[in-house]
């Protein structure tokens, strides 16, 4: 079944790009059809785990990346929810945090065998996945500079702020997350 969600979401979201991107290069629209080429590649991306023997995400785990990819490229930055909603950014920033934290509980889950992780501190577990959601807002922030200095001129439009705001919010999103992490470790 997991198969055939990635199959089908990943294919439908790079038609979807492809359109946008042949639609912009057409009207000479560069800022646009340069999000729509990164939503082709990164779509394409969870094409990978096709090759896993047993892909270790769940199905909400592998929508959650759609949508994420559907608000940032398409909502954000080509129907320019980032301008028009001050809150767009600073939601998205939470989201991936916790996303990323969600990620973080499973890649545990993939890296410590179940017959060691009773052994495992709480406090480990939680600085894992805060680590993990701290440095995914971290990546970020250096791909929206380095977008910036090479691209688009659009992504860091609030400066040293937006920066500041952006970490904090992907911070808070990972927190939930390692708090959950921490109260309830013997279900993680």
């Amino acid at each position: 079944m997991k198969r055939k969600i990635i199959l089908c979401l990943s294919i439908a979201f790079m038609i979807f790009m492809t359109t946008l991107f042949v639609f912009y290069l057409i009207k000479d629209d560069t800022s646009n059809w340069q999000v729509a080429l990164g939503g082709i590649i990164v779509s394409a991306l969870p094409l990978l785990l096709l090759r896993l023997k047993n892909n270790p995400f769940n199905i909400p785990q592998i929508l959650g990346y759609f949508l994420f990819l559907f608000c940032s490229t398409y909502l954000g930055s080509i129907a320019l929810f980032y301008l028009h909603h001050k809150w767009w950014d600073s939601t998205l920033h939470f989201y991936k945090g916790a996303y990323v934290g969600v990620i973080a509980i499973t890649l545990f889950k993939i890296l410590v065998p179940s017959q060691n992780r009773e052994d495992v501190s709480r406090w480990v577990l939680f600085l894992f996945v805060l680590s993990l959601g701290a440095s995914a807002s971290v990546f970020w922030e250096i791909y929206e500079f380095l977008g910036d200095l090479t691209f688009t001129h659009t992504m860091q439009r609030g400066g040293n702020t937006d920066t500041m705001y952006d970490l904090l919010c992907g911070l808070a999103g990972g927190l939930l997350i390692a708090l959950y992490s921490l109260v309830r470790k013997q279900q993680v």
